[in-house]
């Protein structure tokens, strides 16, 4: 179901569908501050299964990343932030980023690397912002599927591609063409993996 949720003012009653639905282990379609993405509940194991054979992958070779409200949160499911990576964290987040970052034992085993590691967001947009809020934990993000990223900016056609395989397409306006840049911190070298939206200056 297509769902327009406003993208500065989101509408709480719209927010608390998309919210109910995630918590039965639903599979949403959702702006981000950089592409839209396919999420659902991290504490849901089918729905990420689901999700994995949406985009046809396996879930225990995937690097799966997920959205957080902020880092107020980030002790709960890493480990090992020292100092000068939490400052740079703190500078460049909310915003089109990923950390690669080491996973703690709450990160639900399905979501972590061979390597115990995890994918963090914290993007800047006010409906993911939201969603999180309400929720109370992170939610999955992950790519929508195929390679022609150009048909995944309008909500439309992505209702039209994608309408059957999951439970709601949120509809927060035209969403961009460039995914996050990816930076793995779990080495004393912190190095861009991905060269995405987000400029990484060199720290």
């Amino acid at each position: 179901m297509l769902i327009q949720i406003h993208p500065e003012n989101p509408q709480p009653r719209l927010i608390k569908q998309v919210v109910e639905c995630l918590l039965d282990g639903g599979i949403i379609a959702y702006p981000t501050d950089t592409v839209y993405g396919l999420g659902c509940d991290i504490f849901k194991p089918k729905a990420i299964e689901k999700i994995c054979r949406i985009k046809g992958v396996d879930p225990s070779k995937s690097q799966l990343s997920f959205i957080c409200r902020d880092l107020s949160n980030l002790s709960d499911y890493t480990k090992s932030i020292d100092t000068p990576l939490y400052r740079v964290l703190k500078y460049y987040l909310p915003g089109p980023f990923t950390f690669i970052l080491p996973a703690s034992k709450q990160v639900p085993k399905i979501l972590q690397s061979k390597k115990s590691t995890i994918g963090l967001r914290v993007p800047d947009n006010e409906i993911c912002r939201n969603i999180l809020d309400s929720l109370g934990h992170p939610i999955l993000s992950t790519s929508l599927p195929g390679d022609m990223v150009e048909d995944y900016t309008d909500p439309e056609i992505i209702q039209e591609k994608m309408g059957q395989m999951v439970d709601f397409i949120i509809d927060g306006g035209i969403g961009g063409m460039v995914p996050s840049t990816i930076v793995d911190c779990t080495t004393a070298e912190w190095n861009v993996v991905r060269q995405g939206l987000g400029v990484w200056e060199e720290n």
